[in-house]
């Protein structure tokens, strides 16, 4: 990262974990979808130090454990007060009695492990302590409840409880919970311990729907909100939009790829890129503290570095806003 432009830091609301603006998400690295070398995922691990990048996120769902091993391997030997690490609780890594060969979840992986949810407070105790034994860890800075959407009572009796336990004492430095949706995590922040939500997809240049629950919530309880997903599963991810292209994790609807192309069309006037412009937004409100981005090799890890790189003009935002592509209350 030039001198000109460091990544910014920014703390989770209420406690001491700092983040950089722009963090490295590990699910890529655990196979999601196609395999990646074991030397791809160390270089892209070892470029976004480089350039700046010290928080990381990952998951014992990204690749049964692989994304965990991968990122703790590529950690070991960096001090560890220099870096931010997350991980998930919710789904429990157990033996697998019917293996097919392949994980039916997504990663290129082989299936002799299969996932159980389970958000009680014991399985929230065991699944740290497995985490930490996959990265070979001291500590997690942040630990996240994993998709609780069908699990509510169960993780907001048991699971967030425990974590809450484990902060106050000293042994994780925030918690909260991450999902596809908005409704929920606002219900975190709301009626919970939760320190922060990973939020994927619902506050982007093509949905602001967390400023009805989420964003509000947020700063009202004086938490924080880490924005991942921005590219809404790619539509955002290019200059300009082509054919094909998936919007949460199916076709982009006609109607969608023709929003994204009259976003284009703004971003081009003002001297940006649209998914320069998609990175840069949710960092716009001041209750998120970081965009992270899966990454899966160095090449991707500097594509996105250029991105975050790119001066925004305030000027493109308000024309957004004028032009009804984004929402009047946005900030």
């Amino acid at each position: 990262m030039t001198a000109e432009r460091p990544i910014g830091r920014r703390t989770i609301a209420d406690t001491a974990v700092e983040l950089t603006e722009f963090g490295f998400g590990s699910s890529a690295i655990g196979n999601l979808y196609r395999e990646t070398s074991a030397k791809d995922a160390a270089a892209a691990i070892a470029a976004a130090w480089d350039i700046g990048i010290r928080y990381f996120d990952t998951a014992p769902h990204y690749g049964l454990g692989l994304s965990e091993r991968r990122l703790g391997a590529a950690l070991r030997g960096r001090p560890r007060e220099e870096f931010t690490v997350s991980s998930k609780v919710g789904r429990l890594l157990v033996p697998n009695e019917h293996p097919r060969g392949v994980d039916a979840e997504g990663f290129a992986v082989p299936d002799d492990l299969r996932r159980r949810w389970d958000f009680s407070r014991d399985g929230v105790l065991r699944s740290i302590d497995d985490t930490l034994t996959r990265t070979g860890l001291d500590r997690l800075d942040i630990v996240y409840l994993h998709d609780p959407d069908d699990h509510w009572r169960q993780a907001a009796d048991e699971a967030m409880p425990a974590l809450a336990e484990l902060r106050d004492q000293g042994v994780i430095g925030a918690i909260g919970a991450g999902m596809n949706q908005s409704a929920m995590p606002a219900r975190f922040l709301r009626e919970t311990a939760a320190d922060v939500v990973m939020l994927a997809g619902r506050y982007t240049l093509l949905d602001q729907s967390a400023l009805d629950d989420v964003l509000p919530a947020a700063r009202e309880h004086g938490k924080s909100v880490v924005a991942v997903g921005v590219f809404n599963s790619g539509l955002l991810s290019r200059n300009r939009p082509t054919r094909n292209l998936m919007y949460d994790y199916e076709k982009a609807p006609p109607d969608l790829v023709a929003r994204a192309h009259a976003l284009t069309d703004v971003c081009e006037k003002h001297g940006c890129t649209l998914p320069a412009a998609a990175m840069s937004f949710p960092l716009t409100h001041p209750a998120v503290v970081n965009v992270t981005l899966g990454m899966r090799d160095a090449d991707q890890v500097t594509r996105n570095a250029e991105l975050y790189r790119g001066e925004i003009p305030k000027a493109l935002w308000d024309d957004l806003r004028s032009q009804g592509l984004l929402r009047p209350d946005t900030v």
